[in-house]
């Protein structure tokens, strides 16, 4: 239904064009950026690249707090201009990509040229790929300043926020994109969906009015619905349109640029966002084509307003109906786990770290991973009896271990804190045992048996079934 409906508002020529590009994404991939923890210094090298070509404008905007350079990439000569930035805030690196991805699809020449060639004669894009690269190099949300940029779009307190608004004001672009990444936790709605894609055209008042400018986001962000509701069916939200008088997406659409806030969300299998990556690059290359031909005059939006809210209805593993035991009393409560993300090496590698997010009735929510747990005992996780020197601990039969309901193996040496590369927990020399009485906030490193039966180990939130195991997919904390 989908694809039909696009096909309403476009040429067949042009939906195929379009077609035939998302098909051949991966040819413009850029491999350089193969995940999110990139850093300034990783996008300048690309950028840089970008000044020998004739099609691109690179322009310095100015500094970071920090002194970081934060850059525009402008081609097309046309007279409608598009605005688009990513990285306003630091760790919402998927669009980003995209933009890159991008960069190499219009650098190259192709099948595709007499489109590309259309497509910039009619439009002028100017893209702003990190615009707070001080919280990028830690991969963080806000800016050096400790400010929220899409809170500061009004006092403009930050030099970031200043060159946003300079460059809006200085294109009076007719359409603008506010590209973000948002959490995992979002579902489509009251649906086991996780929000892969959220969109929204920002309030510009209180009362959410719609005029003229509003109304052309709508129908374009109505268009990309049907576009990627063809492509990933069901995991689409819409993200809240109560009207923030600080946000810029909101002013933006207040000051006339039609707006389109994109927020990339969670999908299973896909952590890192590369899959998510493509539906943005999908999502652009379709944007840049209804714009381009006027094509979102022709639609009525009811694509976009049929969207359900996106809701925080997810967790990273949910055990439903398990019997936990408190002061000699059992109870039967559902677990929630969820795994933080830890940075290292300066920032650009991260482990998982298992915690409990929830407990009791969690019946409404969702999980990544489900598992029925009624008529399991959850027990906490033990300690091997015998003490180790870190180097011998790939000698030792994990499994067997896990099926004696041991979480834990304790080690003589010290070992540097963090992911211990192996399906069960390290204890160092001086560390003791992690508490386990199934509360908000205790590691997720515990047993669920039936009888005197181990049957599944939860290791640092990861669930293992002890009789199919697959112990690659799990790891386990030093501790």
């Amino acid at each position: 239904m989908g694809v039909l409906l696009i096909c309403m508002v476009c040429t067949s020529e042009n939906v195929s064009t379009v077609d035939r590009i998302i098909e051949n994404y991966q040819n413009y991939k850029e491999e350089s950026l193969k995940d999110r923890r990139f850093k300034h210094e990783d996008i300048v090298a690309l950028i840089k690249k970008l000044e020998g070509n004739d099609l691109f404008s690179v322009k310095e905007e100015g500094k970071s707090i920090q002194g970081r350079s934060i850059y525009s990439v402008s081609l097309g000569t046309g007279p409608i201009k598009v605005l688009l930035w990513s990285q306003m805030h630091g760790d919402e690196a998927t669009a980003t990509m995209a933009i890159f991805d991008l960069f190499n699809f219009f650098s190259e020449s192709n099948e595709f040229d007499s489109w590309k060639e259309e497509i910039l004669s009619r439009t002028t894009l100017v893209f702003i790929p990190m615009l707070n690269p001080d919280g990028a190099e830690v991969f963080t949300r806000r800016n050096a300043l400790g400010v929220d940029l899409n809170r500061d779009a009004v006092r403009l307190q930050s030099p970031e926020a200043r060159i946003l608004k300079n460059k809006r004001d200085e294109t009076k672009a007719d359409f603008g994109f506010n590209l973000h990444d948002q959490g995992r936790v979002y579902s489509v709605g009251n649906t086991d969906h996780p929000a892969t894609i959220s969109f929204l055209s920002p309030a510009y008042n209180y009362e959410k009015e719609v005029n003229e400018v509003r109304q052309n986001s709508i129908n374009l962000t109505s268009q990309l619905t049907k576009k990627l509701s063809g492509i990933i069916p069901g995991q689409i939200a819409k993200y809240s349109d109560d009207f923030e008088p600080r946000a810029f997406g909101d002013n933006i659409q207040k000051w006339g640029t039609s707006l389109i806030l994109i927020e990339s969300g969670g999908k299973r299998g896909d952590r890192e966002k590369q899959e998510i990556r493509r539906f943005n690059f999908i999502a652009l290359i379709q944007s840049f084509e209804s714009i381009a031909h006027g094509d979102y005059k022709k639609d009525d939006g009811e694509a976009y307003h049929a969207l359900p809210f996106n809701d925080r209805l997810f967790f990273d593993l949910l055990l439903s109906q398990v019997t936990i035991e408190q002061d000699g009393v059992k109870y039967e409560v559902d677990l929630a786990i969820n795994h933080e993300e830890v940075n290292y090496n300066n920032y650009r590698n991260f482990y998982l770290k298992g915690s409990i997010e929830d407990i009791g009735d969690l019946s409404i929510f969702y999980g990544y991973e489900k598992m029925e747990g009624k008529g399991y005992d959850a027990v906490p996780a033990i300690v091997s009896s015998e003490i180790l020197s870190y180097d011998k601990i790939g000698q030792v039969d994990v499994l067997e271990l896990l099926k004696k309901g041991i979480g834990y193996i304790k080690v003589q040496d010290e070992v540097k804190v963090g992911k211990s590369g192996y399906a069960i927990n390290i204890l160092t020399k001086e560390a003791n045992l992690p508490e386990q009485n199934f509360k908000i906030g205790d590691k997720a490193n515990f047993f669920l048996k039936q009888g005197d039966v181990f049957k599944f180990a939860v290791i640092n939130g990861h669930l293992i079934d002890l009789e199919n195991p697959d112990l690659s997919r799990a790891y386990g904390i030093v501790y």
